[in-house]
């Protein structure tokens, strides 16, 4: 564990979203392969669960590889008492961070307390973040939102408060879900807001923050965080069938130079001439690449999770298959049929039997 890996971390800070299903071990690992982020989440897990008899089959979404750090464990809850001891776990377990997952809109979290329903139960979730610092010992960060029915710049107040490491912003309320554009005019205001709670403390020393809501490439990220002041971007949905989306990070901090906001969008609209990471249908990932790592996305699934444990559904790879394959002649074809296969070597055989080598659509 690195105590103190946020703030060594280059700026602007581009990390992977937690998503249940989604950025299991398998994903990550291409992540870490093709496109690293700075900072990788696991999928978010119940501190109860892992307290619980079910505790076995939970540890798999805690499985981790070294070359995905930094690496941070995102758990939820809205009792003090599992979060410590969940907590206590993920130390053992060696993640180099702690996150509390207090923004996710699912009912089945949101009625156990846990998740966005902690916005509502603010010192419920001051008890729960005491019990995560108490038993993990290390950098504990939070992943929240706006506000719950309605915006609430009080409740991100509450958090700056409380001096975390990290603060990642879902830029939407609860009741919104995902279903209007992220609230990005609001961002300027909760970093005012943080300078204004920290300024005893000296930049470098404040809490980082993350915003998250409709990011859709580097650069993108880039201008967001220059014309907002926040100090990275969360992606999500935009890393769907794209493990090589954060690819083009280097080249871009290596261009951009300095930090200031002017150079920032200077060095941005220079860099929306050559980025192509984030554009999952570019030249630069054919139909034939994007297939190949669909291959190897769905092998390594089916070996990790899908033996005599049974430990996921091969049907969640399909969410994959429907990202992978699209934006060419015959890929919406292709993809009705992968979408009724049951293991690999269906997927290989139809894909096999695809010949796809041709130009990606304009």
């Amino acid at each position: 564990m690195n105590k103190d890996f946020w703030h060594k971390l280059p700026r602007p800070l581009y990390v992977l979203a937690p998503m249940a299903n989604v950025t299991d071990s398998v994903f990550r690992g291409l992540f870490a392969k093709y496109g690293k982020p700075d900072v990788t989440w696991t999928e978010f897990v119940s501190a109860d669960g892992l307290c619980s008899p079910g505790r076995a089959r939970l540890l798999v979404d805690l499985k981790y590889s070294p070359k995905e750090r930094p690496i941070v464990a995102q758990l939820f809850t809205g009792h003090p008492e599992p979060m410590k001891k969940a907590a206590a776990l993920a130390r053992k377990l060696g993640f180099d961070g702690l996150d509390i997952n207090m923004g996710c809109p699912v009912r089945l979290v949101d009625k156990q307390g846990g998740g966005a329903a902690l916005i509502k139960e603010p010192k419920a979730a001051l008890a729960v973040l005491a019990a995560a610092r108490e038993g993990f010992k290390g950098p504990v960060s939070v992943k929240t939102r706006i506000g719950y029915n309605k915006v609430d710049l009080e409740w991100i107040r509450l958090l700056l408060n409380q001096k975390l490491p990290a603060l990642t912003v879902h830029l939407r309320t609860r009741k919104e879900m995902s279903d209007c554009p992220a609230h990005w005019e609001l961002m300027p205001e909760i970093v005012r807001m943080r300078d204004e709670i920290q300024a005893e403390l000296q930049p470098a020393e404040r809490t980082l923050i993350i915003g998250n809501g409709d990011v859709v490439s580097l650069a993108d990220g880039a201008a967001k965080c220059a014309e907002t002041g926040c100090d990275g971007v969360m992606i999500g949905r935009g890393i769907f069938g794209a493990p090589w989306f954060f690819e083009d990070v280097g080249k871009f901090r290596k261009k951009r130079g300095a930090m200031s906001p002017a150079s920032l969008l200077k060095s941005v609209e220079s860099f929306d001439t050559f980025e192509k990471s984030s554009d999952r249908y570019t030249p630069q990932h054919s139909p034939a690449e994007r297939l190949k790592i669909l291959l190897e996305h769905t092998r390594l699934f089916e070996k990790t999770y899908c033996g005599k444990k049974h430990l996921k559904n091969f049907a969640v790879m399909k969410k994959h298959f429907k990202a992978y394959v699209s934006g060419w002649d015959g890929a919406k074809e292709l993809r009705a049929k992968l979408m009724e296969t049951e293991n690999y070597a269906q997927v290989a055989k139809i894909i096999k039997e695809a010949h796809v080598d041709n130009p990606l659509v304009s």
